[in-house]
């Protein structure tokens, strides 16, 4: 959503309009399917044609300009169109399916605020906004609301059906998933070249005395908070979690399996609108709050009180990552030591992954090493919790074109994905009314 409507509002989306009637017939608002109760206008269609239209010229991409293949894309969208409503209306009368309007109208914000930063002034923004077909910004809210709202009852009706055993993957054959990808090979990038290593990442502990004082100051805090302190502010000034600081601590929506154990059982045990007690994790002191929940996820802040390194414990940590690796070269095993030594948090695989990707110390290291043992490496050097890695590269890919065995396993999933839902859908239309007309 706030992609294709940040590239949608930053082209001239009045051109790309005239454009379309120039080049097709004109479209009088008509009927052009009808799914249950609710008619599907021929506007709708239009709209989502020249919103694939803008995004295509945003992107330099190739796009129909022949009748026959403009007619093609068309019905495919309807299509689409029609397979979003049948889930919205299944979710719809679901009980289980929970869709509030405050995290509608919260997704709504995060897009305005996306599209928005794309203009330097509100003049401007405005313009685009009337180019777009809306008369005013509370116009296009509304319409941003409809849609985002669409789309989280029909992925949520997907996830509670995944959730309870009802939409399990359709294993695809060699040929669907040959035909798959070769039907989308010219849309793949080249295969960028990939390593696959295992590490070891050992961590500073810090000493009893700053365990002692950062539980202190995270009681104090609870005390605070418990007074009437505002919780999201209190977040921002003062919790070591650089990811949620920001944004008072917010954690946003999140399900079991997320969260190191003992967060997560402390945060699906509290009701709507209450604190917990301090909550020790390998991160540190933990004030947990929860904001709202739904059927096996909540949504929640946090503060974090982490406690200080002193450099003698740093300096015990780099020579405990030096003797890891001397043991490692000497034919140790690495699996003990793992278990032994291994911060919990880090993973300790890593298989084909792309070396672009990778943080610029693993980049800095990794180099053009085919395999073997590599130098011990710190991580964070400029922040409070440095950790040395102890790596070993195994297996090496440089990069080229993408084969079908490159992706094969990608595709069986993401494949037997498709075809579970698919079928989803043939089930929802032998007891629903659908009628396309276009």
């Amino acid at each position: 959503m706030t992609s294709r409507w940040a590239v949608a509002l930053l082209v001239v989306a009045g051109s790309l309009a005239s454009s379309a009637a120039a080049q097709d017939e004109q479209v009088l608002d008509r009927v052009v399917a009808v799914v249950g109760t609710r008619a599907i206008l021929a506007s709708e269609l239009e709209e989502e044609f020249v919103q694939a239209q803008a995004q295509a010229q945003a992107r330099n991409q190739p796009f129909p300009t022949d009748s026959a293949e403009r007619l093609a894309l068309r019905r495919q969208m309807l299509q689409r169109m029609v397979d979003q409503e049948l889930l919205v209306q299944e979710a719809r009368r679901d009980t289980s399916v929970r869709v509030t309007e405050v995290e509608v109208q919260g997704a709504v914000e995060e897009t305005v605020r996306n599209v928005r930063q794309n203009f330097t002034s509100e003049s401007e923004f405005q313009q685009q906004l009337r180019l777009a077909g809306f008369t005013s910004a509370e116009e296009w809210r509304r319409w941003l609301a409809d849609n985002q709202r669409r789309q989280i009852y029909s992925q949520r009706l997907l996830e509670s059906r995944r959730q309870a055993g009802k939409l399990r993957s359709i294993p695809p054959t060699e040929q669907q998933m040959h035909d798959f990808f070769e039907a989308n090979r010219s849309n793949a990038q080249p295969r960028p070249p990939v390593v696959s290593f295992r590490q070891i990442v050992i961590a500073p502990q810090p000493d009893s005395t700053a365990r002692v004082r950062a539980r202190a100051k995270a009681e104090s805090l609870l005390v605070l908070l418990r007074g009437g302190a505002d919780f999201a502010e209190m977040a921002r000034q003062v919790s070591d979690d650089s990811a949620s600081r920001a944004a008072g601590g917010e954690l946003g929506w999140f399900r079991r399996g997320v969260m190191v154990k003992e967060f997560e059982q402390v945060a699906f045990s509290l009701r709507p609108g209450t604190m917990s007690q301090v909550v020790e994790t390998d991160f540190g002191f933990h004030i947990i709050k929860v904001e709202r929940t739904q059927p096996a996820e909540v949504f929640a802040r946090h503060i974090l009180i982490m406690p200080d390194l002193t450099p003698e414990r740093i300096t015990v940590a780099r020579q405990l990552a030096d003797s890891v690796r001397a043991a490692l070269a000497a034919g140790a095993s690495f699996d003990s030591l793992a278990r032994r030594y291994a911060d919990p948090v880090e993973p300790k695989l890593a298989e084909d992954a792309p070396i672009t990707a990778l943080p610029p110390e693993y980049q800095a290291v990794i180099g053009d090493s085919a395999s073997g043992l590599l130098p011990t490496f710190e991580l964070g050097a400029e922040g409070r919790r440095p950790k040395f890695v102890v790596l070993e590269i195994t297996e090496r890919h440089e990069g080229g074109p993408l084969q079908f065995e490159d992706v094969r396993d990608r595709i069986r999933q993401n494949l037997g994905q498709e075809l579970a839902i698919q079928h989803y859908l043939a089930q929802l239309r032998r007891v629903t009314y659908v009628d396309v007309r276009l």
